[in-house]
């Protein structure tokens, strides 16, 4: 678990902080969060796919005020940031999903909550009740029962959305876990699961994450879930892991509210594209009909502007959230928030756009943009 007595060193961009983290956490739990699926090329790619675009900016616009501020299902957030669903964040920090919570409501942005959280979702939602807009991000389990009970209570919790992940009937091949002999540290467990937990989840070789999926996720999954969601929660549905256009398509044929474009940050296929790459033709396919959300390796601010110039209305933000975390608990995740906030407004007026609506494809060079 993440010692939150140490001192972390200063840094000017989130790339400095893996780092840091890496020395703070223990080599099990560093590996679970950094590592990705197979050889990690889908991992690396989502980092370089930004990096190899390059913007365009134009002059002479007034920049004296600069507004990063987005709106998503009514709810008005200060910068077009949400923190994505990840794992047992207790493992990071012993506040975990708790300090996430009160750093994303201090910084005015919108969290999502992983079924696979070291904290209950009625917890998460209390530490973060000043959030502008709440996710519960929903592992599909057999026990349809059981399925349903989760969904009411995030709605009696006070989640305003649910991210149902669709890119995991079975875990990813992730060799980082297999190698340090991953498991959930026996002081913790996976609270919206009590009770479908299996037998020897805690201090065992093999990854509880792993037996959860093998012994309690749902693989048959088909378009027909969706409907079956509408009948037990009125809560909006996004889908999240989506990386083809036609299942983007499918996507809205079926009635969801939003589209979360996703690899899951190179933890499950490898050598599946970047999702950033995916954009443009995803957005071709739906068009304006529902928000698009894009996850994986957003580092910056210029990310943030390059993301929406091909298609998206706003990014997931995944590991940084944890080394932050990781060092400083809730402080370090609002620096990490700030940093991103502060970044994405200098690049913005430096792009000659005032507001996100003035982010448009035109800021993207040529045939790169859509690369």
């Amino acid at each position: 678990m993440g010692d939150s007595a140490a001192k972390p060193g200063r840094y000017f961009s989130l790339s400095e902080l893996e780092p840091q983290a890496q020395e703070r956490l223990p080599k099990m739990v560093y590996g679970y969060y950094a590592s990705g699926a197979d050889s990690e090329s889908t991992l690396r790619d989502n980092i370089q796919a930004f990096k190899r675009r390059r913007l365009l900016p134009r002059i002479m616009v007034d920049v004296g005020h600069v507004d990063t501020s987005f709106s998503l299902l009514g709810a008005k957030l200060k910068m077009p940031v949400l923190v994505a669903p990840m794992a047992m964040q207790q493992m990071a920090h012993p506040d975990g999903e708790l300090a996430v919570a009160r750093a994303a409501a201090a910084a005015g942005i919108s969290m999502s909550v992983s079924t696979m959280a070291t904290y209950h979702l009625e917890d998460v939602a209390k530490a973060g009740s000043a959030c502008p807009l709440l996710f519960f991000q929903l592992y599909v389990i057999k026990d349809r029962d059981f399925t349903a009970k989760l969904l009411q209570g995030a709605a009696e919790a006070g989640y305003k959305g649910l991210m149902v992940t669709v890119d995991a009937p079975h875990l990813g091949h992730r060799q980082a876990d297999e190698r340090n002999q991953f498991s959930l540290p026996t002081s913790m467990s996976l609270r919206n699961l009590e009770g479908l937990q299996p037998k020897g989840a805690h201090g065992h070789s093999k990854s509880s994450i792993s037996q959860v999926f093998t012994s309690q996720i749902d693989p048959k999954l088909t378009w027909d879930f969706i409907a079956w969601v509408r009948s037990v929660s009125t809560l909006p549905i996004f889908v999240k892991g989506v990386l083809n256009p036609a299942d983007a398509h499918l996507a809205v044929q079926h009635g969801v509210d939003g589209i979360v474009v996703s690899n899951h940050g190179g933890r499950q296929l490898d050598f599946a594209p970047a999702a950033v790459d995916m954009l443009p033709a995803i957005r071709d396919a739906v068009g304006r009909q529902v928000p698009i959300l894009v996850d994986g390796g957003v580092r910056l601010g210029t990310d943030i502007i390059k993301a929406i110039a091909l298609g998206a209305d706003a990014v997931l933000l995944g590991r940084p959230v944890l080394w932050g975390l990781a060092l400083e608990g809730q402080q370090g995740v609002e620096k990490v928030l700030e940093t991103l906030r502060s970044e994405l407004e200098l690049a913005m007026a430096l792009c000659g756009a005032p507001s996100l609506a003035q982010i448009t494809p035109s800021l993207l060079m040529g045939p790169a943009a859509r690369l």
